[in-house]
């Protein structure tokens, strides 16, 4: 390998871990398909399977265009483009010079930096990374540390953060360092006991790549692993040079009957998403990682640091897939493979890797969607095929037993810090029993409208279940007491973890108490001015004590803001847009959250009036009582909103720290997995 710029060679050191004007393009001509597939070794019948699939899907899921490379045994076995990169202009992808945004594959690049970093022993991949942080601290209060392997691994304890991650120009854009001084998220999980996909983790790790080399990231990955691998067309950089950006897909979201074209994200957390590449690079990449981190004459990596890489370090349970260094692992067709996705506005991605029979896929598309997954399930069940249904299990537990299981239980991924956790609601499955001693998974979204899709889980081992058509595992997590606490792997084949929700927290609780809350500030906003109406349209006198209207004067002042801002927050959200948040909280909606500031404040002297009212008899009896549910209504309604973080002044993404302390009890021999079950104690050795 060339040797990089500013590193010096050291010799490898595996530490111990947590667990284990340019020509026209030319549309690319379809091949008539062959009857029959022989296996993945004639490239003109997978060309051929690819064609169908894309002519079939692409009108279907609203696809306008897409891109594959292939890789088997070293070398390129297909690349090729499909429908347009840019609609309006109609010019056809080409796998070769078309660029689409990847996203979250950008991770893998980082990843590999880094791991480059360790290799020159310039990265302790098990050290604190705060003490490689001279500028700010990472916040965790637990005495766990935060390290670089725990932060590939997703299980460093922090979470996603949406507020503030993009700008609308290059401009705009921050430094990296000054970003995550001020909007990296703080630890709320203990390091190593579960994983939290985090992009603002893998951010930070660019950053330590970017403080270590002495080198802006960018140039970094330029340098270190685009030249040496040939990737000329690939760049971290936003907008792509001009060279590039002239070939860089449009993004599109299909809306109305047509396409239409989405803004270019200028992302602040660029090590975790910025990169834009060609699916020919793509495939340079894929043959490096396959062939022990060598292209040609080239090498970015040692064998043992690739096989570090892709080996599992990390898993919530010995039969769930798990991580690796930027790698998630996934088993499908009986095919241990290792890759990442990338979605991000108006672009969807993938890369698989199957280490053991040397073949790497890669597939994009410029529009949001899933064909890459399609895709791929077909070409595993076409190329490696296995029994259509896994054979039936009996379940062993009784309906008593599975109570134990059942509940709403919310992704640990939701946002904490800011009101984006508003977007918890939406990251939530439902578990309850099904027929024949069973569980049923479902995904209901905000709400439940009976056609959720459902996966039937049967139990194989006390906290062990199988889905019921295939061989997928779901696992759950005790906590120290017994109860049932976590989810794992539930919506296969995301890897991940899902908490499970007290009742109070449930959705509908919480919907049930803010429309209470709704119903009460509108008879407190139309009492006071409606009742003396009334009397003078009855033509009778009305009398008004001075404390009288001064005290519901306040209610309905305090309840009429509360009911603008109950309608104004999500209205003039809907309005602006939700996603727009990712450039930070436009200035109207800041001001409709401090509405509840302010009545926040002014219900202290609701509470005041409340406990004078009733001392002093003032009003009727059944005004005092109203006076009083209106108080207990405020008191509900600003519990709720220190709920959902709307009374935090944190309303552009900066640290707001709420950490959660679950007990947990460590899995024997790690201390990083959560107790499945003293019951099922010998599966552990």
């Amino acid at each position: 390998m060339a040797a990089l710029p500013t590193l010096a060679q050291t010799d490898l050191k595996l530490p111990p871990t947590d667990l284990q004007p340019e020509q026209p393009i030319q549309p690319e001509p379809a091949t008539p398909p062959s009857p029959s597939a022989p296996g993945l070794n004639d490239p003109q019948e997978f060309a051929a399977f690819v064609d169908q699939f894309f002519a079939e899907e692409m009108p279907k899921q609203h696809i306008p265009g897409a891109a594959v490379s292939v890789v088997k045994d070293g070398e390129i076995f297909f690349t090729k483009g499909y429908g347009y990169a840019n609609v309006e202009k109609q010019i056809p992808v080409n796998a070769d010079r078309t660029l689409f945004r990847v996203a979250s594959l950008s991770k893998l690049f980082t990843a590999t930096a880094a791991m480059q970093l360790y290799e020159r022993d310039l990265l302790d991949l098990n050290a604190d990374v705060n003490q490689y942080l001279p500028n700010f601290q990472l916040e965790n209060p637990y005495s766990e540390p935060v390290t670089a392997a725990r932060m590939m691994m997703h299980t460093d304890g922090t979470t996603k953060r949406r507020i503030g991650i993009a700008a609308r120009t290059a401009a705009e854009m921050k430094p990296l360092g000054d970003y995550l001084a001020s909007h990296m998220p703080p630890v709320v999980w203990k390091p190593g006991e579960l994983y939290s996909y985090s992009s603002h983790s893998t951010a930070l790790l660019g950053y330590l790549v970017e403080r270590l080399s002495n080198t802006p990231f960018a140039e970094y990955i330029d340098r270190n692993i685009f030249q040496p691998l040939q990737m000329q067309r690939s760049t971290f950089l936003q907008p792509p040079p001009p060279e590039l950006a002239q070939d860089l897909a449009v993004g599109y979201q299909y809306r109305s009957g047509k396409f239409q074209p989405v803004p270019f994200l200028y992302l602040n957390i660029a090590p975790a998403a910025s990169m834009s590449t060609t699916a020919t690079d793509m495939a340079h990449f894929m043959i490096a990682q396959l062939q022990n981190g060598r292209y040609n004459n080239s090498n970015i990596l040692k064998p043992e640091t690739v096989q570090l890489m892709h080996e599992q370090h990390f898993t919530h349970h010995p039969k769930l897939p798990g991580t690796g260094y930027g790698f998630r692992e996934r088993l499908e067709n009986n095919i241990r493979m290792v890759g990442h996705l990338g979605s991000l506005r108006g672009y969807s991605s993938s890369l698989d890797l199957m280490p053991d029979r040397n073949i790497g896929i890669f597939i994009a598309s410029n529009s949001f969607g899933g064909i890459h997954e399609k895709l791929l399930n077909q070409i595993l069940d076409r190329y490696f095929p296995v029994a259509n249904e896994a054979p039936p299990i009996e379940s062993r537990l009784s309906n008593a037993q599975l109570n134990r299981f059942t509940g709403t239980y919310r992704d640990l991924e939701y946002p904490r810090d800011t009101f984006a956790i508003l977007s918890a609601p939406f990251e939530r499955i439902n578990i309850k029993k099904g027929s024949d001693r069973t569980l049923l998974i479902s995904t209901p979204g905000l709400f439940f409208m009976g056609n959720a899709p459902k996966i039937q889980l049967v139990p194989i081992e006390p906290l062990l279940f199988r889905r019921a058509k295939d061989d997928a595992f779901v696992a759950f997590g005790e906590d120290t007491e017994g109860q049932i606490t976590y989810a794992f792997n539930p919506l296969w084949p995301k890897i991940g973890a899902y908490h499970r929700v007290p009742w109070y927290e449930t959705i509908w609780v919480q919907f049930g108490l803010i429309a209470f809350c709704a119903v009460i500030f509108l008879s407190a906003a139309i009492v006071y001015p409606i009742t003396p109406l009334i009397r003078r349209l009855q033509g009778k006198p009305f009398q008004v004590e001075r404390r009288f209207s001064e005290a519901w004067s306040l209610t309905g002042l305090i309840s009429t803001l509360n009911l603008v801002f109950l309608i104004g927050f999500p209205l003039f959200l809907w309005i602006i847009g939700v996603w727009k948040i990712v450039y930070g909280v436009p200035p109207v909606v800041v001001a409709i959250l401090c509405l509840p500031l302010i009545t926040t404040l002014l219900s202290i002297g609701l509470l005041l009036i409340t406990a004078l009212a009733w001392r002093d008899k003032y009003w009727s009896e059944l005004k005092r009582w109203h006076y009083s549910l209106i108080t207990v209504a405020v008191a509900i309604f600003v519990s709720v909103l220190l709920y959902w973080n709307l009374l935090v002044c944190n309303h552009y993404g900066y640290h707001y720290s709420r950490s959660e302390e679950v007990k947990v009890q460590p899995k024997p021999q790690s201390g990083s997995q959560l107790k499945l079950s003293s019951l099922n104690r010998e599966f552990w050795k």
